[in-house]
């Protein structure tokens, strides 16, 4: 069971914080045209503001969709299996926000700077073990998409990006301007987060 077409795309706009029609239909799996459709309905309900293409949800339709969150994934959030497999995704979110520091810095004279990547043989460990996270994540991820199938949808992403990564587009692990893996990866952690009414970790 998932939300309806307004409240899936409210929700892809608090996990985004605010977004494009693309990038809204890649968070909640939809067709485009029927997430710019939504969005227009929601602009019309005063649940949704829009501007040069970006979008993002008011209070009103932040207040309807936290609402709609229990009655909506109330199984989801009682199931056994489900919250195991997000309390293992909490242990490898760790080791991956980690892993991210240590790619975008490294250690020199004792003192931290910002990776340029031009030493190839720091950045293959780091993608290696980026590359062990991934596998760990894989059946977490088919795990939680048993009861939210569009979950699915964040692995295919993730592989993606990594990738890219491979095959040398640096910008693919942690940028913020394309579908890095960092991106996606706070996507979902944010996605499950809400379905399961928990708050983040600072």
């Amino acid at each position: 069971m998932d939300m309806d077409a307004s409240l899936l795309v409210l929700h892809g706009l608090a996990v985004r914080k605010s977004g494009t029609v693309e990038q809204i239909a890649l968070v909640t799996g939809q067709d485009a045209d029927l997430v710019r459709a939504t969005l227009d309905e929601g602009i019309a309900a005063g649940e949704v503001l829009g501007a040069r293409d970006v979008y993002m949800p008011t209070p009103a339709g932040r207040s309807r969709l936290d609402g709609a969150y229990a009655t909506t994934y109330g199984r989801v959030r009682a199931d056994e299996r489900f919250r195991a497999a997000a309390d293992r995704f909490e242990s490898v979110n760790k080791k991956l926000l980690a892993l991210l520091t240590s790619w975008q810095s490294v250690s020199r004279a004792g003192t931290n700077v910002p990776n340029d990547h031009s030493d190839p043989a720091y950045d293959a460990k780091i993608l290696d073990e980026l590359g062990e996270l991934h596998e760990r994540t894989e059946p977490l991820l088919e795990t939680l998409a048993g009861q939210v199938p569009r979950y699915r949808a964040y692995l295919d992403r993730l592989a993606a990006a990594y990738d890219r990564a491979l095959g040398g587009a640096d910008d693919f692990v942690s940028g913020v301007r394309v579908d890095s893996y960092h991106t996606v990866w706070h996507e979902l952690h944010e996605d499950l987060l809400r379905v399961l009414g928990r708050s983040r970790e600072e």
